[in-house]
């Protein structure tokens, strides 16, 4: 294995750990994995060839590797299931339920602009407060299945 396939498989590993956690939607997705994946070791493989310190090159290569994905939709549902709703399911069912939520839940994010820095602003609390009435309507007219 060459030194840009190592790159290449250290950033889809990354990549890949941030996505099963954050991202589950996406977690399965390996064009969209591939593509940030090679360009986050072309990145890192061209500021080193430009003579940039090895901390340099990694800040430049995960700033390509994770652009758009530091506002995580599915960590804020799974969020507002844990601290609203976590006395009516087991630990065990939080974050299944959070995914579950994520479909019925899009429609509300559709009202934010949802930047990388988001969770710092202010609409985050309305954004909250509408995710926590979207999901308790659902469970009462659902249940929790």
């Amino acid at each position: 294995m060459d030194l840009q396939q190592k790159e290449i498989s250290y950033f889809k590993l990354r990549l890949q750990e941030l996505l099963n956690a954050s991202f589950p939607e996406k977690a399965n997705d390996q064009k969209f994995i591939e593509q940030r994946s090679s360009r986050a070791a072309n990145a890192y493989e061209a500021a080193f060839n430009s003579g940039n310190s090895i901390a340099q090159c990694i800040e430049i290569a995960n700033y390509i590797l994770f652009e758009n994905l530091y506002f995580s939709r599915f960590d804020t549902i799974f969020q507002v299931v844990c601290n609203e709703f976590d006395t009516i399911m087991a630990d065990e069912e939080l974050r299944p339920f959070a995914f579950k939520m994520l479909p019925i839940c899009a429609p509300v994010f559709f009202s934010y602009e949802l930047t990388d820095d988001f969770a710092y602003g202010y609409e985050f609390t309305l954004l909250y407060t509408e995710l926590t009435g979207t999901i308790a309507i659902w469970i009462q007219e659902n249940g929790l299945q």
